[in-house]
């Protein structure tokens, strides 16, 4: 009668033959298209990503925080140089998370600030820029509290909280950020990281937050076609939104808080067709 094999002997043989396997196995080419997901803080780009990532043969890199920390100190570099950094980052990323057959979704909002040079790293990667109603945004933005006074910690990219000016404030206007009130500071921030992406106009979408909660097949069609997929997987998770948070301003903002919004973004928030709402 044989003996049965120990444990030890069968999972050698099972180790043997998975060698076996993975060395026969079809070698992926990378995938170039990735999909950068941007807009400000707390406008939906979670959200997004991740009905995007559910498509099949997409994966959700998330926010990518070796990229994140990296920023800050992409920006003052050449377009070229920015690129180089950036790619060498996110295909680290992927290669160590073994997805780099499938199509990546970063989705941290600070990539709006070096959006060309992320499409100029990955040509054949498109970018969805996420708008919400700028006092929506500030209204959870107040309530997280990374740009208010008294604010301590840091978040996943090692980059402090609090009222202290950011890499994307304008260094004329230091002083002036720090002194402004938490309303002003959110509404700054919503100013700039959408003026940043809006600027990138080549091989981005734009699509609307609200626009999402209404419809959400309408923005899944529009945003599938944008990227070459099928709407129906998009849809799906499109159709998962919390409209209830659309037009929260209404409730949670009084008169002084709105006032420091139309001060440091008003005009931007009438071009878009916010103001008067």
């Amino acid at each position: 009668m044989q003996r049965p094999l120990s444990l030890v002997s069968s999972a050698s043989l099972y180790g043997r033959s998975v060698l076996k396997v993975l060395g026969r196995r079809r070698r992926l080419a990378p995938e170039e298209r990735l999909v950068f997901v941007t807009g400000c803080p707390r406008s939906g780009t979670t959200f997004v990503a991740g009905a995007l990532a559910s498509q099949p043969g997409f994966v959700d890199l998330g926010e990518v925080h070796p990229l994140k920390a990296a920023i800050p100190t992409l920006v003052r570099l050449e377009e070229g140089d920015a690129a180089l950094r950036l790619r060498e980052v996110l295909d680290r990323v992927r290669r160590l998370g073994l997805v780099q057959h499938l199509r990546g979704v970063e989705q941290s909002p600070e990539t709006a600030h070096v959006l060309p040079a992320a499409l100029a790293a990955y040509p054949q990667a498109k970018a969805v820029h996420v708008v919400r109603d700028g006092r929506d945004v500030v209204c959870s933005l107040l309530e997280r509290g990374w740009l208010s006074s008294g604010r301590a910690g840091a978040d996943d990219a090692r980059h402090p909280y609090g009222p202290q000016p950011r890499f994307w404030v304008e260094p004329e206007r230091a002083e002036e950020f720090e002194r402004s009130s938490d309303a002003g500071r959110a509404a700054w921030a919503w100013r700039l990281y959408v003026a940043a992406a809006l600027a990138q106009r080549e091989r981005t979408i734009e699509v609307r937050y609200d626009e999402i909660a209404t419809d959400p097949d309408a923005a899944a069609g529009r945003v599938a076609g944008f990227l070459h997929t099928e709407p129906e997987a998009l849809a799906r998770g499109f159709r998962k939104v919390h409209s209830r948070s659309v037009g929260r301003w209404r409730r949670d903002l009084d008169e002084v808080q709105l006032a420091d919004i139309e001060r440091e973004a008003g005009p931007l928030l009438r071009e878009l067709g916010y103001a008067d709402r």
